[in-house]
């Protein structure tokens, strides 16, 4: 795995899975899937809505330890099989409003990630993007400042997508 943070106030992450890119792409665009490998090691994912296309929503909850479940989604903007996805992540509530993240009120409210998937020799590399949309000089400082624990966030969700693509 390799955290690159070269452009300006974006997060970018990429990571090599020993799997063809569709069998990716399909881990990343099917319900089921994604609630087998999506969020932190330890923090189980149920699905409330998943409809991958530009505009729709994936609305889940993640069970945190000794903790009210964190709600989360994504809104589609860009779907280009199999290669691209495009979707603005927030924390939400239960009926997939945006709200704060609870760990921080500076915490951006939303974030425009980028998802490619490159494949060569039958194994396909992620780099995934994502900048904060619209942040305050303090949103921005806050996701800047949250980079390692991102590094640390992502390397669990995506060891967790390395064993689900395993099982395929």
């Amino acid at each position: 795995m390799s955290a690159s943070n070269t452009v300006a106030g974006s997060f970018v992450i990429s990571r090599t899975f020993n799997a063809p890119r569709e069998t990716v792409w399909q881990a990343w665009t099917e319900r089921d899937a994604m609630a087998q490998w999506w969020g932190p090691k330890g923090c189980p994912v149920s699905v409330k809505t998943f409809d991958p296309k530009p505009g729709g929503m994936f609305h889940y909850s993640m069970a945190l330890p000794n903790c009210d479940p964190w709600w989360g989604r994504f809104v589609y903007r860009e779907i280009e099989k199999p290669s691209r996805l495009v979707f603005v992540s927030s924390f939400s509530d239960e009926k997939g409003g945006v709200t704060r993240a609870p760990f921080s009120p500076h915490w951006p409210l939303e974030v425009l990630n980028e998802v490619t998937l490159t494949e060569s020799g039958g194994k396909t590399t992620i780099r995934l993007e994502g900048r904060p949309v619209k942040p305050t000089s303090e949103e921005a400082a806050a996701f800047e400042g949250m980079f390692p624990s991102m590094e640390q966030g992502f390397g669990g969700t995506f060891d967790q997508l390395a064993d689900y693509l395993a099982s395929r």
